[in-house]
């Protein structure tokens, strides 16, 4: 998505008015912008879904694409944390404008408040990461996501559940764990 709109693609530009509001962006195209990309000579090796698919239909979308179920999946990867964690984690971000280096108020702030470490780029609080808008998505989450998982466990997709409490290590080794150590 983040490739898309960041090169004006038709399917970027369709995409950016829900992106820059913290809105979820439309299933077909969403569905769109995945299926090009996992077109790309690079996705033919292998590649990974980060956010999608979110809803059912996109699920099935997916599936289709992959040729039925269950597909050739190595690992759907399901991180599970508290609403209040996320909160704090994704209200608490900001992203240089310029090079897209992610920081954290709390857990990764930058060296000086407000600039990137990396290129000197100003950091921004996208609209969403704002409160309001993660708990939202939360909710949103809870409504159309949560089935996607028993849509996968039911069409017998690898699923792998993995608790994403603590720091960046030690969250990257469980979901190390569950894909490479079943």
């Amino acid at each position: 998505m983040r490739a898309s709109l960041q090169s004006h693609t038709p399917l970027g530009n369709a995409a950016r008015s829900y992106v820059e509001t913290g809105k979820l962006v439309p299933d077909d195209i969403i569905v769109e912008v995945v299926r090009d990309r996992l077109s790309w000579r690079d996705a033919r090796e292998g590649y990974v879904l980060d956010g999608f698919p979110r809803t059912v239909s996109q699920a099935a979308a997916l599936s289709e694409m992959l040729g039925g179920s269950p597909p050739g999946v190595d690992s759907v990867v399901v991180l599970e944390a508290r609403t209040e964690e996320l909160v704090e984690r994704l209200s608490g971000r900001r992203i240089c404008e310029s090079c897209q280096a992610s920081y954290h108020i709390k857990a990764r702030p930058p060296k000086r408040e407000g600039t990137c470490d990396r290129c000197g780029g100003a950091l921004i609080h996208r609209a969403d990461d704002e409160e309001a808008t993660v708990r939202f998505r939360q909710e949103d989450y809870l409504r159309q996501t949560a089935p996607v998982i028993d849509y996968f466990v039911e069409h017998r997709w690898p699923v792998r559940r993995v608790e994403a409490i603590g720091d960046i290590d030690q969250v990257f080794g469980r979901v190390y764990a569950a894909v490479f150590w079943r």
